[in-house]
């Protein structure tokens, strides 16, 4: 079964306020894309913080002029993950897919495992994790955008599981005296 990664953007963090998902990404099985949601009727009055707006860039202007309608990002998200495992990063990221949901009064169409189940699963011990992480950072240092981040966590999926492709060695010039 393909494991695709995914992760969520949004308007603030709970701690911070009533929170709405703003971008979606996944990544894997050769596959990377993501969806700028503009806000939801439903959404109007909830939070948003300076504080995420910096983190993502994505600015209330501009989800609301280039996102798309909530069940159509909806509607495509499950078609894209159908038949696949869906891993996060952060358990929240279940929380902004019901949210996301919410908005056409259904429950989500799929549920999002912590990345933390295929860690036990595959009795993923430090050295390893720590050795996955390195192959991430490597190959995705972008962060703070939704297919950016789920591209970060399917490359440390992938170490993990032993499907990384081995980064290639930048070529050194030696100077000959």
């Amino acid at each position: 079964m393909t494991i695709m990664a995914i992760d969520f953007e949004a308007s603030c963090l709970p701690r911070h306020g009533r929170s709405f998902p703003i971008e979606v990404g996944i990544a894997g099985g050769g596959i990377a894309r993501s969806w700028i949601i503009r806000p939801h009727a439903a959404w109007a009055g909830w939070d948003w913080t300076a504080e995420a707006e910096a983190l993502h860039g994505l600015s209330r202007a501009r989800i609301e002029a280039e996102g798309e309608p909530a069940d159509v990002v909806l509607a495509q998200l499950a078609a894209a993950v159908a038949g696949c495992r869906v891993v996060a990063d952060s358990v929240i990221d279940q929380y902004w897919l019901q949210t996301l949901a919410d908005t056409q009064a259904v429950v989500a169409p799929f549920a999002i495992d912590h990345v933390s189940l295929l860690l036990d699963e595959w009795g993923a011990d430090e050295p390893r994790i720590a050795a996955a992480m390195a192959h991430a950072d490597a190959l995705h240092t972008a962060r703070h955008r939704a297919v950016a981040d789920a591209l970060w966590l399917s490359g440390l999926i992938e170490a993990l599981s032993g499907a990384a492709r081995p980064l290639q060695a930048s070529p050194v010039i030696a100077r000959v005296a």
